[in-house]
């Protein structure tokens, strides 16, 4: 709920690719962004501007909470499979000790399984949750079992290697076996249909139960987040709870060991009682403390460098109650944050002015943080596939009783912007030239401001009705989907409004148009590049994106505000009428809103089944054949930096950056100091 993730983006901005760096660990170099590529996916590198202006302390404090970041590592890969350590531990022994040969088409085509494993967290794609398997067969893999070093091989005590192939088989190369990571068809049971490690031997209707037991009105802490539900012998659902001394323990008690050491050095008090918050929620499991931290960091408002740390998206989980690991540490981007401050500053106007219903309307809209940030570095469900917004807490109560951070990665974003500025997408795909020279001009800015205002006062608005229960309970396996679709309709509501212009933030309504131009195509066929023919639309905000488009194009129809129309046998999307989009957008986003305040599950189903899952497989054929032709990967990813402490003693004096250019050695260089949970639980 409070990710933005990188669109499909067709835009080239006026800023993107001018500002290319050097590259500060090999001075008097470009700063070169690109690096490896495989399969659908490139991987990228972001620069770390402001890292060597911090404080000795302030370094020092980067560096414990940079390791406490990676030492959650281990967690994403289970939490994702049973099977995800086994096959990574695999994956890692071959390729760190195979002797054999290293060219051969083969080993090329074992090389990306493994360079896939390791992008997604798992044998599962990041983006459509569908599993893949090598392109190698399984007689090769053997092979390459039994020709690298036989210690390293994630094996039960007394196992031969066949046994362990057999046993590995279905995981690694049956497409039938645990096929979608989270399936959230309708009308099924979504647990029992899903891969992912959040539950075990236990139906949906079980765990609605279960947890219809905790009380889930007001202040309540988002019961479930932190465990895996099991049934036991007797036939009773119990919580196996990740915290020190119970699941993932080893990988959370070193979590603990970098934080303990960060609280001495923190910046202030506030960010210290927020640290003692965290490890005291680890320690225990407690939902409670975890509330209390959460309120404890957002109010954290003064200090330069921050950090999310936890089970935080709920993404994963297709009932939305179970949170993935993540972290991300980061500095304060203090020039950057004067635009998304701007929009913060405004939050009571937005709220006043939305087009929702008043009864909907927070009266007070309560302590929105709102900043860029430079992102040191990303872990778990963050990484390598990171957001460029985040917006938290999650809880509901929280933001509307203490107020949220809403932040924007500006160096991320500054890295996919050298990118796009390459072009090919918008060239094939842009309705006009007009529309391509609109998009080339204001395209960057016209996407920060929309993930500005997604995060800042998109996810921060609106009010849930007394007595109704939160998202999770209420919506269930269409919550995601619809709070993402939420927070889009309130940025795209008001980038045509004037008074982002009165602020200062954008030059004028050119700018709405042209993240018009941007997400209708998006919503309505270039985001389709992502998806494998045949398939339907799975992913929350590949589904949010177009539920939006094609409900504002169906009611659009009768003034023809948005048309599809064909030149020299290609397909494109256009709008013909900026103001009244406007209003459809408007008129969506107060139904969403109603939806989500009055916990309508019907209602919200309704959408989501008629416009955001159905694809038009005829024009989804046409897009992926002219996309091939582009030679762009449709997915980036990013190598993440590395923080070396300089020692004097057993104190840190100072502390280093250096920017890794291989995802495949760093990879291994992880496995080899962040491995800390068992393959075999």
């Amino acid at each position: 709920m409070a990710l933005m993730s990188m669109q499909m983006a067709t835009a080239c901005g006026e800023n993107a690719g001018t500002a290319e760096k050097v590259d500060t660990a090999n001075a008097g170099q470009v700063f070169k962004v690109e690096a490896e590529s495989f399969a659908d996916l490139q991987l990228l590198r972001y620069e770390v501007p402001g890292f060597n202006e911090l404080t000795p302390q302030q370094k020092e404090l980067a560096y414990y909470l940079y390791e406490a970041a990676l030492c959650g590592r281990d967690i994403i890969y289970d939490q994702k499979s049973k099977d995800g350590l086994t096959i990574r531990k695999t994956i890692e022994a071959i390729y760190g000790s195979y002797k054999g040969d290293k060219g051969s088409p083969d080993w090329k085509k074992f090389e990306t399984y493994a360079g896939r494993v390791w992008f997604s967290n798992g044998n599962y794609h990041h983006y459509s949750n569908e599993k893949f398997i090598p392109e190698c067969s399984f007689e090769y893999f053997a092979e390459l079992v039994n020709g690298c070093d036989q210690a390293k091989l994630p094996r039960k005590e007394g196992e031969n290697n066949e046994a362990f192939l057999e046993r590995i088989r279905p995981a690694i190369f049956d497409l039938a076996y645990m096929p979608k990571l989270v399936d959230q068809r309708a009308d099924i049971d979504n647990i029992a249909n899903s891969a992912n490690n959040f539950y075990e031997g236990v139906t949906q209707k079980e765990v609605e139960d279960f947890y219809a037991q905790f009380p889930s009105e007001g202040n309540a802490p988002s019961w479930g987040l932190n465990s895996k539900v099991v049934k036991g012998p007797d036939g009773k659902l119990t919580e196996r709870v990740w915290k020190v001394g119970g699941m993932y323990s080893p990988a959370i008690e070193k979590i603990v060991y970098w934080l303990e050491k960060a609280i001495p050095v923190a910046e202030n008090e506030q960010q210290k009682k927020a640290l003692e918050l965290l490890v005291q929620y680890y320690k225990t499991g407690d939902l409670k403390t975890f509330d209390d931290y959460s309120i404890a960091w957002a109010m954290d408002t003064a200090s330069r460098l921050d950090a999310v740390n936890g089970f935080i998206e709920v993404y994963m989980d297709a009932i939305g109650k179970k949170g993935s690991f993540e972290s991300v540490v980061s500095i304060k981007d203090l020039e950057m944050s004067k635009r998304i401050a701007a929009i913060a500053k405004e939050a009571q106007w937005f709220e006043d002015n939305s087009p929702i219903m008043k009864e909907h309307k927070k009266d007070t809209v309560k302590g929105i943080s709102a900043k860029a940030i430079t992102v040191i570095v990303e872990s778990g469900d963050a990484a390598p596939s990171t957001p460029i917004g985040v917006n938290l807490p999650n809880a509901d109560w929280i933001r509307k009783d203490h107020g949220s951070k809403s932040v924007s990665l500006s160096n991320i974003v500054h890295s996919y912007n050298i990118l796009k500025a390459k072009g090919g997408t918008l060239d094939e795909f842009g309705a006009s030239d007009e529309v391509i020279a609109r998009l080339k001009k204001h395209g960057a800015l016209a996407g920060d401001l929309h993930t500005d205002m997604h995060e800042c006062i998109g996810h921060a608005s609106g009010k849930i009705n007394k007595g109704v229960a939160t998202t999770d309970v209420t919506l269930k396996n269409y919550a995601s989907t619809m709070e993402e679709a939420r927070a889009d309709l309130v940025a795209l509501y008001y980038i045509m409004d004037q008074k982002l212009v009165d602020i200062g933030v954008m030059p004028s309504l050119e700018v709405g148009k042209a993240e018009y131009d941007s997400y209708i195509m998006n919503g309505l066929m270039t985001q389709l590049t992502r998806l494998r023919q045949g398939e339907q639309l799975e992913e929350a905000h590949m589904r949010n994106r177009q539920l939006v488009a094609a409900w504002a194009y169906e009611k659009g129809k009768k003034d023809n505000v948005i048309e599809f129309f064909t030149q020299n046998n290609k397909t494109y999307v256009r709008v013909n009428d900026y103001a009244k989009l406007r209003v459809l957008f408007g008129e969506l986003l107060k139904e969403l809103q109603r939806i989500k305040s009055e916990g309508d599950y019907k209602g919200a189903k309704n959408l989501v089944e008629t416009y955001g899952v159905k694809v038009d497989q005829k024009l989804h054929a046409e897009i992926l054949e002219r996309y091939a032709k582009l030679n762009v990967k449709p997915y980036q990813g990013f190598i993440q930096p590395r923080l070396m402490p300089v020692m004097h003693g057993d104190k840190i004096t100072d502390v280093k950056i250096e920017y890794p250019t291989s995802f495949y050695q760093q990879m291994m260089e992880y496995a080899g100091k962040y491995s800390f949970l068992p393959a075999i639980n």
